[in-house]
């Protein structure tokens, strides 16, 4: 193809498409069924089983990239290793594996950040790059979370003083990892919840796999917890390069949500 057969697009024409179709989708995501906070391994593995089952789903992620801690592997090597059964759960997005052990299992990086996020998307998820969750909308009595307040990442870097915006949704789940952003927002900012984020401890992988899985879920009415958020919040020690609990995490958390709000949709 010679380049002078390329269409001849007008500026404005451009602008006016991106703040058109953008704006289409702000209004859309409004009123989801589900936010989920944070496009890691088990953000993205959450949205994939939510939209699969049916609901609206949205990720918001403060970066502009998607993987959370993936991409930097274990030091920036590019291996991710995972156990059974979290394997899976990468069979389920496409993920060519290598076992190297009995029920051990290695993955290549990239691969595994581009599929879950393809997976994610495939299932109906929009994920939405470069928002931080500023603050959370609740009711009460009873407590009841019903949505996240957001901001361009920009603006909070550059500490402007801008109004954020509102989203509602029935389930919010954290799954910002080590820093647990948004448990961290509600123990500060709603104290009758009575959060004592413990912080994650140091390193024991397979304990701290076991705990990632178990303790995954519902905090308080309407907001859930999911990965490295959960080590965070109760406390349980820290796991290093493995992510078969983070990938199981999110699968949890999404058929916890599905049972929970199935019946009310």
């Amino acid at each position: 193809m010679d380049a002078r057969e390329l269409r001849k697009v007008e500026e404005d024409l451009i602008t006016r498409t991106i703040l058109r179709k953008s704006l289409d989708d702000w209004i859309n995501l409004a009123n989801t069924d589900v936010t989920v906070v944070g496009a890691g391994p088990s953000g993205l593995t959450a949205a994939r089983y939510l939209g699969k089952g049916g609901l609206k789903v949205v990720v918001l992620e403060r970066r502009l990239s998607f993987g959370g801690g993936i991409g930097g592997g274990g030091m920036l090597f590019h291996k991710i290793v995972v156990q059974s059964p979290a394997e899976e759960v990468l069979r389920d997005f496409g993920c060519r594996l290598e076992e190297v052990g009995e029920g051990f299992f290695v993955v290549d990086a990239a691969e595994m950040m581009a599929k879950l996020a393809t997976g994610a998307i495939d299932a109906g998820a929009k994920v939405i790059l470069g928002v931080t969750v500023d603050d959370l909308v609740y009711r009460s009595p009873p407590l009841e979370i019903k949505g996240v307040v957001v901001q361009w990442t920009s603006v909070v870097m550059a500490g402007l003083h801008v109004d954020p915006l509102a989203l509602r949704s029935k389930a919010v789940i954290d799954c910002t990892g080590h820093d647990a952003e948004v448990l961290s927002v509600a123990s500060r900012k709603i104290p009758e919840l009575q959060l004592g984020i413990l912080g994650e401890k140091a390193m024991w992988a397979s304990m701290g796999e076991e705990c990632i899985v178990e303790k995954t879920g519902e905090v308080c009415p309407g907001l859930f917890v999911a990965g490295m958020a959960v080590a965070a919040l109760h406390g349980t020690p820290r796991m290093g390069p493995i992510f078969g609990g983070m990938l199981l995490s999110g699968r949890k958390v999404a058929n916890l949500i599905l049972g929970k709000l199935k019946g009310s949709i």
